[in-house]
């Protein structure tokens, strides 16, 4: 009987020391499974979960059903919801309905709309469409418009054309100008064309240039060569320096390639050295 009750006695007190070893296994488990079930996941077993928990996860359903109703999602379900939510989400529907109508949004119901919210909304859509009309856009519907408004949009069509056509941007209409609005667009593209030539930009016609815009168009393109071939791009035509230009380039770039031998730093080309330049590099002892 001693032997039975010390055996016993040593079984115990193995499984208690063994128990929170067993505890701390199953409690991530258990971790898991009471995520799952607040997020409202398949994995959700709800046998598992205490009391408090089980509240917790009510708690955390009906917040994510409060949300979804929120959003407008079918999932939402109304009858879950109680009446102060039930009036806050009616609120919240019909205000983003009102905004919906008065962004012209295709979502918008008119029908939810009061008669000053739908007045509201008319006369948005009125301004919308007064303002496609002007800016030329697709949307335009003129047969919306009143008398007055037809002439403040002819103007403003007008006057956006004469403007595309001085900036040679948008659609221009030549047909339309009227004959200052054609002086000034021509002077502004005489003026856009002279200084794509002085940039020396493809978008130029030497053809419309006078004598002198011709000589400084020359003289820039002059320089931009002679900058280009200084600096050993690709673009530089040796053919255009004159032969002071050619002469002052040369002696450059024999300084430069007798610095780079000397030094033993950067493109050295023995070949292009004077016999006096390669005798002065040699190694010492040669």
């Amino acid at each position: 009987m001693k032997t039975s009750f010390r055996q016993c006695l040593g079984i115990q007190v193995a499984c208690l020391s063994l128990w929170p070893i067993l505890a701390f296994s199953q409690s991530p488990d258990l971790q898991q499974n009471l995520e799952a079930c607040k997020a409202g996941r398949e994995a959700c077993d709800q046998s598992k979960l205490t009391a408090p928990q089980s509240a917790a996860v009510a708690l955390a359903a009906h917040g994510r059903n409060v949300s979804n109703c929120r959003n407008g999602y079918d999932s939402c379900d109304h009858s879950k919801l109680t009446e102060p939510e039930k009036n806050a989400l009616a609120l919240a529907d019909h205000q983003r309905n009102v905004s919906d109508c008065n962004g012209g949004m295709q979502s918008c119901d008119d029908s939810k709309l009061t008669p000053i919210e739908a007045r509201e909304m008319a006369a948005g859509q009125h301004q919308r469409n007064l303002t496609e009309c002007k800016d030329g856009s697709g949307g335009c519907d003129r047969s919306k418009l009143t008398p007055s408004e037809i002439g403040e949009v002819n103007i403003a069509r007008r006057q956006l054309n004469a403007s595309d056509c001085s900036s040679g941007s948008g659609q221009c209409d030549p047909a339309q100008l009227t004959p200052s609005q054609t002086k000034d667009a021509s002077a502004a593209e005489h003026q856009r064309n002279a200084q794509n030539c002085e940039n020396g930009w493809d978008e130029c016609d030497h053809s419309k240039l006078t004598p002198l815009e011709a000589k400084q168009a020359a003289y820039s393109e002059h320089q931009h060569n002679l900058t280009a071939c200084k600096d050993g791009e690709e673009t530089c035509d040796y053919t255009k320096l004159t032969a002071v230009e050619t002469k002052t380039l040369a002696d450059a770039e024999h300084k430069r390639n007798y610095a780079a031998c000397l030094k033993g730093y950067g493109y050295c080309d023995a070949s292009r050295l004077t016999a006096e330049e390669a005798h002065s590099i040699q190694p010492k002892g040669h």
